[in-house]
């Protein structure tokens, strides 16, 4: 599958809508277009196969269910291993497991690029700083929301384009040289790495009254043999249920 120009910015254009700090979005969020099950559906669209883009999308999900960015860090960068990893292995015709290989390093250059954009937008706030002490509170204003973002889309299309543009071929060469035993190697470590991310999540579950939530979904789904989606339902009912009636009146006896 080719990537032409015109796809390679849109894609790029969906790199920098995931980006945390993007307000364009604010109706969707931007931690739903960050997270790679929606952006991988948004890249498939524009390559013209949303259901495989949603495929590819939902495996690279998987290590990263347990991502947090606290404080303003971000360990990894979800949006761009959504995007280059879905664009990249669509283009390359790889398994999802193998395009999960490629989505994870990825993911880390893309913390590169966020360091970098942090840094130059430093400089925005001494401008803001300046003005603030003239009382100038449009230029405040414009400071605050106008440089950061032309510098953020610069600094996240740019480098999402020129991959999927140019990046396709060479990894589509690089795939056909791991041809055999390499290539299974990666899809085994593919397979391996949607567990980690799921271990993680359990983890971060483990909490008092908590898991048993996660126990009591596990059953019904096993048990039950209901889709997923009235299971999802059914579990929105108990949550709404639980926090109105224990932690709100938890809080209020508080």
């Amino acid at each position: 599958m080719t990537i032409h120009l015109w796809q390679a910015f849109l894609i790029g254009v969906v790199y920098y809508l995931g980006q945390m700090g993007s307000p364009w979005v604010s109706l969707a969020g931007t931690h739903t277009i960050m997270r790679p099950l929606v952006n991988g559906a948004l890249v498939g669209l524009i390559m013209g196969d949303p259901v495989k883009g949603t495929i590819y999308g939902a495996a690279i999900q998987l290590p990263f269910l347990a991502w947090i960015g606290a404080g303003g860090s971000v360990p990894m960068d979800t949006a761009l291993a959504g995007t280059l990893g879905t664009a990249l292995g669509m283009a390359s015709n790889v398994s999802p497991s193998v395009a999960i290989t490629l989505a994870v390093p990825i993911s880390l250059i893309g913390t590169m690029i966020w360091v970098l954009h942090m840094t130059v937008d430093i400089t925005f706030v001494h401008m803001a700083d300046a003005a603030a002490e003239k009382g100038n509170l449009s230029r405040i204003n414009f400071l605050h929301v106008w440089p950061p973002q032309i510098t953020m889309f610069i600094f996240s299309v740019v480098p999402a384009m020129l991959a999927s543009y140019f990046g396709a071929g060479p990894v589509k060469a690089v795939i056909g040289s791991l041809n055999g035993t390499p290539l299974h190697v990666l899809t085994v470590i593919g397979g391996i790495l949607p567990a980690l991310g799921i271990a993680m999540n359990l983890r971060a579950m483990n909490g008092k009254g908590t898991l048993v939530f996660f126990l009591l979904g596990f059953m019904i789904a096993v048990y039950s043999k209901l889709p997923i989606l009235p299971i999802a339902v059914f579990a929105v009912i108990v949550a709404y249920i639980y926090t109105t009636l224990f932690l709100k009146n938890g809080s209020e006896n508080a």
